[in-house]
């Protein structure tokens, strides 16, 4: 399946125009991030009564439990290397961007553990990751899902600073939100529940954005 990229038009024609990045206030400090993601944890808990069920309970070995399972793990390492970008980078645009990832994976990783949990299912399976894919094979390279980060580049991120910083960290949440949208657009078709397109769906769309906004910012990032 062909991954797209694009993005509200609107938008990237504005880019286009002005060569600049859309002006986006930070919103969050580290402190004040911490605390909602913590307090999201709390709301998730109750996240299974919002989306109820439509077409009865997934098995265990469905598309849509194995989706919802290698997705929280998906999302895990793109909160981890977007509260990384937060805590250190010096760059407000960064700065702001990751603390918008890091707030918006941490919560959708809560509704899939809250429906995982409302199906009577482990959040995590027997099965190895992406088996719920057909033609997923070799999509797993080293342990890690499509677009993820390796243990190498995550350390290498840790301690980088100024603008390394900023380029490693948008470059890699590049290939990550391409390996998300891949996953994210598998499930919309393999999957006939409606919970779990439509967070798919929301995926797809608010991924596809910030690839654009990404691209602008390490545009503007290598003119300096």
């Amino acid at each position: 399946m062909t991954v797209s990229t694009d993005s509200d038009p609107a938008a990237a024609a504005a880019d286009q125009v002005n060569g600049s990045v859309p002006n986006r206030t930070p919103r969050f400090g580290p402190g004040w991030l911490a605390a909602v993601l913590i307090f999201g944890l709390l709301v998730g808990a109750a996240g299974g009564i919002l989306y109820p069920r439509l077409f009865g309970t997934p098995e265990d070995t469905s598309v849509e439990a194995g989706f919802l399972r290698d997705m929280s793990t998906h999302h895990a390492q793109a909160v981890e290397m977007a509260m990384i970008a937060h805590a250190n980078s010096t760059n407000k645009d960064v700065v702001t961007l990751a603390g918008d990832i890091a707030l918006t994976q941490h919560g959708q990783i809560n509704y899939m553990q809250a429906w995982l949990r409302d199906w009577n299912l482990s959040p995590t399976g027997s099965e190895a990751p992406m088996a719920w894919m057909p033609g997923s094979a070799g999509a797993v390279v080293n342990g890690l899902m499509p677009g993820m980060a390796t243990p190498e580049q995550l350390a290498k991120l840790r301690t980088a600073t100024g603008t390394d910083l900023d380029v490693q960290f948008l470059t890699l949440m590049r290939q990550h939100h391409l390996g998300g949208i891949h996953m994210a657009q598998e499930a919309l078709a393999l999957s006939d529940n409606k919970d779990v397109d439509w967070l798919a769906d929301s995926m797809v769309s608010s991924q596809q954005g910030e690839i654009t906004l990404i691209d602008a910012m390490l545009k503007k990032i290598q003119q300096k």
